[in-house]
Parts: structure tokens; sequence; C-alpha cells
């Protein structure tokens, strides 16, 4: 039982949700001794949390839609390419606050193996930063120095996996039957080959196999990603305990929102696709109670790259909430889909499916991240509309390749498997949008036309529902890092390519009018200037609308008497939109639109 020195505070809060998370966890463990070792961890995590910190909590617990204000802005970074240590990015923070920044996302910078680490994304320790970064106190330093300047820190919390080299998958290495318990080793490949004939290989070109030979304990060992990064034995309920411990641990050097890595995949179940399985919300839903009694400040952030109609299930219900938000990764996909081809019909049905869910489901939106963009468009939604979707994706990736004629964009494929076809993409915005090769052929008229994609992708991704996430660079338009290729520990991850040293004598040209710099820099500062206004509430009604011209996107907002209309073109070419109004939304009867223009009207 929890000790009664606990204040009030977090016994009351547990009292609230002690009921739940006892049927929870009984439901998938049936071990109360277990039970009480996670109780005992979060009132030792509450106990130890720093007073300022405390009062946080208390302030979001009476402002729970704070990060859903229209004022909300994020970036997402790697701390070494921005700054080269946590220390030096504390001294960076000026830069941060000249953008407004809100939020900040930090790749993953826990204690890690060089140089196999699949971007961070293999974590050694749960609990520490990783040397090359800096410290825990450093980490600390930097969460308080952010929330000074108005600036959440978001961390990812990798939960499918740990690296083959964390102190448990050494202990189950040695032999430890306890540890090797903390994972899925087997001693022959019966369910191994029953595992693999359902479920599908996340990188079958790269990784190929779910399962990896471990020689030191003469097993297979489950290995949905890489090798080098071993899954997790949720059945285990010391692994619940003891990853909670450390989401707790993270809440209390000051991070305030935790980016769930691979959340779909972390229950397996023989017979299954291990995919989205009941457990999974079974799990999340209790992270999510643990931080409400701990640490209410805290929110969570969901990676689930699925179909529309599987988002809705990680939210939760209003009534017991799992995740407060999701990467939209399916409209991301849709923005490049359209840019490359001017047609918004898929763009726009994905968006209508994302509008159609749930009020409690909220987005953050962006164009570029740490990742390849793969392309998981709609397939049945492809056919109804007459587009062959194997010949479409095909397309799309060859486009962005540069390799398709007509095509402006400088980027590479990630993961080509020749048996399938498929193929993913890499690149800047910048130099996806064609800025990178106009500056290579010196050819002024393709640069405009790059900087209006540039800012047109940027605009309608502003302007969706939920807040928008630029990646570090895009805000000076960053070009591709091609010297990756010079680098034998990074030339075999074509996702280098857009993981490249900030560029520092770039970003000293934001200000000098007429640069590149100064008009990306300028834009984004008409993105804070556009979402400054009441119909970016929370509570605002957003829908796209038809524009009888499937070259160009409308979405408009209401709040209240307030109705804002957003038109995109995604043609080359000049287009006109016709717009119809209805009761309460009464619109222009068509607007024209120059090549790869964003409108805003107030209505």
């Amino acid at each position: 039982m929890v000790s009664a020195a606990i204040d009030n505070t977090f016994g009351n809060r547990l009292a609230r949700h002690h009921d739940e998370l006892d049927q929870l966890f009984m439901s998938l463990y049936d071990d109360r001794a277990a039970l009480e070792d996670l109780e005992q961890a979060m009132a030792a995590a509450y106990e130890a949390r720093p007073d300022d910190l405390k009062k946080l909590d208390k302030q979001r617990e009476a402002d729970p839609d704070w990060y859903k204000r229209g004022t909300m802005f994020g970036m997402t970074m790697y701390t070494d390419l921005f700054a080269g240590s946590l220390r030096k990015l504390a001294n960076r923070i000026p830069y941060l606050e000249e953008q407004h920044l809100t939020y900040l996302h930090l790749m993953p910078l826990l204690k890690m193996p060089h140089p196999q680490n699949d971007g961070g994304y293999a974590v050694e320790d749960f609990n520490t930063v990783d040397p090359t970064l800096g410290t825990n106190h450093d980490l600390a330093n930097l969460t308080k120095k952010l929330r000074a300047a108005g600036i959440s820190l978001c961390l990812d919390f990798v939960m499918n996996h740990t690296a083959s080299t964390h102190e448990w998958a050494m202990k189950a290495k040695a032999g430890d039957p306890e540890y090797q318990d903390y994972y899925y080793c087997y001693d022959d490949r019966t369910i191994p080959d029953q595992y693999d004939a359902i479920v599908p290989q996340v990188f079958p070109n790269t990784a190929p196999g779910n399962f990896t030979w471990c020689e030191e304990m003469h097993k297979w060992v489950l290995t949905s990603f890489y090798p080098f990064q071993w899954d997790l034995n949720y059945r285990n309920p010391k692994v619940l305990v003891a990853m909670l411990s450390s989401a707790l641990n993270l809440a209390n050097l000051g991070v305030e929102v935790l980016r769930i890595d691979a959340v779909p995949y972390i229950w397996k179940q023989l017979g299954t696709t291990s995919r989205n399985l009941p457990q999974v919300h079974t799990i999340v839903r209790m992270l999510r109670i643990a931080l409400e009694c701990v640490c209410p400040a805290v929110v969570l952030k969901g990676e689930v790259v699925m179909a529309p109609k599987e988002l809705a299930a990680y939210f939760g219900t209003p009534e017991q909430p799992e995740c407060h938000m999701l990467y939209n990764v399916s409209t991301m996909v849709n923005l490049w889909s359209a840019l490359a081809n001017g047609d918004t019909r898929l763009l726009k049905a994905q968006i209508d499916a994302l509008d159609a869910l749930p009020e409690n489901c909220w987005f953050v939106n962006y164009l570029r991240c740490h990742d390849d963009i793969g392309w998981g468009l709609d397939e049945p939604q492809e056919w109804r509309l007459g587009i062959d979707p194997f010949r479409h994706k095909e397309f799309l990736y060859h486009f962005y390749e540069g390799s398709v004629p007509g095509s402006w964009s400088m980027g590479e494929l990630y993961n080509y498997d020749a048996a399938s076809g498929d193929a993913r993409s890499c690149g800047t915005t910048a130099s996806l949008c064609g800025i990178e090769k106009a500056l290579y052929t010196h050819d002024k008229p393709s640069l405009e036309r790059g900087i209006d994609r540039d800012l047109l992708m940027h605009k309608a991704m502003a302007f969706l529902r939920g807040f928008p996430m630029l990646n570090c660079g895009d805000e000076i338009a960053q070009l591709n890092g091609w010297d990756y290729k010079d680098d034998p520990d990074r030339v075999e991850d074509s996702r280098n390519l857009h993981r490249s040293k900030f560029n520092w004598r770039a970003a000293a040209k934001r200000n000098e009018p007429g640069t590149l710099q100064n008009r990306l820099w300028e834009g984004m500062a008409e993105l804070r200037q556009m979402r400054d206004d009441p119909c970016f509430a929370p509570d605002a009604w957003v829908t796209t609308w038809d524009t009888h011209n499937q070259s160009v996107l409308a979405i408009v907002r209401k709040a209240g008497d307030a109705v804002l209309l957003g038109l995109f073109n995604f043609s080359q070419a000049d287009q006109t939109a016709y717009l119809d109004s209805i009761e309460g939304v009464a619109l222009p009867g068509s607007e024209t639109l120059k090549p790869y223009e964003a409108r805003i009207i107030h209505c």
C-alpha cells in the first residue's frame, strides 16, 4: 500500500483512479504485489517531484487544454546537430524565443550505443542522458530555462524495445532467466516461424525478419525493428513497472511531453498481427493514470502510423483518456502527394476522415521530421477516385527522388524493396519543394516557385486542426546534407540526408531582407500571425469546403460569428475556386489564385 506520509494531493489523485488502475493492472497480470510496486513507484516519484513542477501541475490541472491553444507553435530537432550538447542548446534559447516557440521536441537523448543506435531509438538506459550530450543535471537545467521562456520540452519515450546493450539485455545474454523474461527469447524457430507467418516486417529490406539469433544466449530474440533493438515483453509486470517508473523520472527532470514511440507494437500475441491489440490501450491508459496522479502537467503524444479508423482508440474516451495528441502522419503524406500531382482530392478526403473523429482527438501537424515519408495512402479511396495505388506510390517516390520528368525535387529513396516495389522518401522541406534544385541550376523563376511551394505547404499544414511543428532548419530553408555519404557510420541510412548540422551561417541571414532565409523566416512569422485569431481556438469548428476545383483545397474555421477561409492552390497554374455559402457561413462566390498561392480570408 502507498505510505500514509504522502500528502493529500497525491493521495486524492490516486484515490480517484485507484479502482480503475486496479482493474486494468489485474486484468493483464493478476499480480497484486506487482501493482503495489507500481503504486509505491508512483508515490516515490511524487515525493521526488520538484516544487516548481508541482506548481506547474496545479496550473495545468486548472487549464487542461493548454496544449490546444492557437498560439502553440512547435519545432523538432536533434540536440547535437543544432547546438552540440544540452548545455550549449540552453545558450541558444534566444533563437527559439525569436520564433515564439511554445513547444520543443528533442530527438532521443538518453544513453545509447554508438554508432548503432537508430538515431537514438535504441536506448541503453531510460534514466540517464547520453554522455555525448550532457548529464541529467544539464537536462533539468535546460527544461527550467525553457519553461522560463514559455517553451514545453518533449522527449521520446521508446516503450517497445531497448538496445541490445541495455543492462537487462546484457544480463539476459549472460544466461539470467529473470532478464530473459524481459524479452521474447526462444530456443528454436517453432514460435518465431509461427509469428513470422502472420506479422508484417517493419524493414523487410534493411532488417528482414522479426527475430535475431543471439549467440551469447543461444536463443532467438524478437527484434521488430533492427537486430540491435530487442522488443520488451510487457506480459511481464516487472517490465511495465520499470518503464512507467522511467517515464515518471523523465517528468521529474522537467519533460512536459512524452512522445511514446511505436506504441501500436508494444503487446504481442501469437496468431495476430501484433498491432493495435486491446492490451496496448490498457497499458497506455495506465501510463496516463500514472501521469495524472504524479505529474498532471505532462501530456502524452503518440506515434501511431496507422489508418484514421485506428487513431481514435489511441485517444481513449473523455472518461478514460489515453494519449492527449497524436502525430498527424496521414495528412503529412497526403500534403506531399497533392503537391506532386496538383490533385487535392485524396488530401481533402483524408482531412475529412480526421475531422470526423471525436472532439477529444488532437494532432501535431508537420511536413518533415527526423523520419522518412512513408507513402501510406488510403488505397480504397484511391481506387474510388480512379487512381491506381501502386502506380501512384511509385510515381510519388520517384518524383521526390527527382527522377520523374518535370520533377523539381532533390530527395532520395529510403528502404527501397525491389520485390514489393515499395519505397519511402527522404529530404528537407526546401529540397523537396524545389529550392535546392533551383539554386543548383541558378534558375531564379524556379527558385520563386520553390519558395511558393514551401510556404504553401507550411500554411496549409498550419491551418489544420491541431498545432504546427516545424522541422529545425525549415524556418531558414535548410537544404539536404549530402555529406552524410562521406561518413561510414551514416552512409547506410538515407534518412541522414535530412539529419544534418544546423546551418548557423545561413541562419545569420534571416533578418537580411530579400535573402532566401529571410523569405522563409518571415513566412513562418506569418503562420504565427495567422494562428493568433479566435478561429484557432481549441473548440473552433473546422471543415474542408468544396471548391469545384480539384487543385484547390479549401478549409473553413468558425468560432462564434467569426469565419476564416483558407484557400490553397496546389497547382503550377492559376486556378479559380468556386465556393457555396450556407447559413452562418457566407463565403465569396469565387477566388482566383496564382500558382501555389495560399490565401487567408476573413469572411
